[in-house]
């Protein structure tokens, strides 16, 4: 782009991890437009993550389409609003990092005479953009898939940075016991949710690992598990097993206490999720289990982290369920462990 002071919007309305990634676009836009006006089109759930970011000029909350429908059952005022919005509003370039059928009914709404974005994307979304780049590598990491059209756009191939909008000031002492709070030993939260069947590791796998975590003498650990309200129940099964100090957090943080309580973690152990994204931004180390996923796709981006998979012939097979999900259910809870031990070590160590 030459403009001067470009309009740029993205378009990357969820999920969790998917919107960690796209931060270093953001951040590369922004690098290389310094005075562009840049706006990002999200869905409520995950507008928090964008609140006040330093990069950004504007956060636009979209309402959640879901399959099978576009308008209908949409929130009437803020549907209204963002109509109102994409009809009144001008943009330099729009940028559909997401490739789906939702992102594409706002693209082709917004007024901009480059709308960019990959070709053949999924349900035939690239047909709502006048700018096609070709398939990106899908072996590549999430991060320099978008990133990709960033640099298509001027952006310098730096690493990637990335920086949240959430505030560093929530607080969570509330919801933790006053020995949590008060006392100086570590912190390990536990995040076993995972929306993928297949991507969940056995609830008395979880059950060992933080007894043996919580029961550490020499580490002096405390455990929280956390995760949606749908996982309460998984985590209260986890929690009845575990003898050590550990309390139940699922389904009681908003996003920004979770991301308060995952900073002040010295480790996170989770599936490929959200979560784990989260805390991986956040500069905690986290221990990451892989099954049906590829890590080299989705894995914890930075330095210090694990990732502990078993590497079977199917695996990754990408399927969200399986008769036979021997890439998690064969994975030990003694090799997490070790690998969770590893990690917490070297930060003391390092500390």
């Amino acid at each position: 782009m030459s403009e001067e002071h470009p309009r740029i919007l993205m378009v990357k309305l969820s999920s969790l991890g998917d919107v960690l990634h796209a931060l270093p676009t953001l951040e590369a836009l922004r690098a290389a437009h310094p005075l562009a006006q840049i706006t990002w089109l999200v869905e409520a759930a995950y507008a928090p993550l964008l609140d006040k970011h330093p990069a950004l000029d504007q956060v636009w909350v979209a309402p959640r389409l879901r399959p099978g429908e576009i308008f209908s059952g949409a929130n009437p005022a803020l549907l209204g609003r963002l109509l109102g919005r994409l009809r009144t509003s001008h943009f330099d370039v729009v940028i559909d990092l997401q490739g789906l059928l939702k992102s594409a009914v706002w693209v082709a709404l917004a007024r901009s005479p480059r709308k960019l974005g990959y070709d053949r994307t999924r349900e035939l979304s690239y047909l709502a953009l006048n700018e096609r780049l070709a398939p990106f590598d899908p072996e590549a990491h999430a991060i320099f898939r978008y990133l990709h059209l960033a640099r298509h756009l001027g952006a310098p191939a730096n690493p990637p940075r990335l920086r949240l909008g959430l505030g560093a000031g929530t607080a969570v002492s509330h919801l933790l016991p006053e020995v949590y709070v008060k006392g100086r030993r570590p912190l390990v939260v536990l995040h076993p949710g995972a929306r993928w069947p297949s991507k969940q590791w056995p609830a008395a796998a979880w059950a060992r690992l933080g007894d043996r975590l919580s029961s550490n003498q020499t580490l002096g650990l405390r455990v929280a598990i956390t995760g949606s309200a749908a996982d309460r129940g998984l985590a209260e099964e986890i929690l009845q097993k575990v003898e050590g100090p550990a309390i139940n957090l699922a389904g009681r943080t908003s996003l920004a206490e979770l991301a308060a309580l995952l900073r002040q973690a010295s480790l996170v152990v989770t599936p490929d999720t959200g979560a784990m994204h989260l805390a991986a931004a956040l500069g905690t180390r986290v221990a990451a289990l892989f099954g049906p996923t590829a890590p080299w796709r989705t894995g914890p981006c930075g330095e210090g982290h694990a990732v502990v998979r078993l590497g079977l012939d199917c695996s990754p097979c990408f399927q969200r369920r399986c008769k036979a999900p021997r890439c998690l259910t064969d994975l030990a809870p003694e090799t997490v462990l070790a690998a969770c031990e590893k990690i917490l070590f070297t930060a003391k160590v390092n500390g």
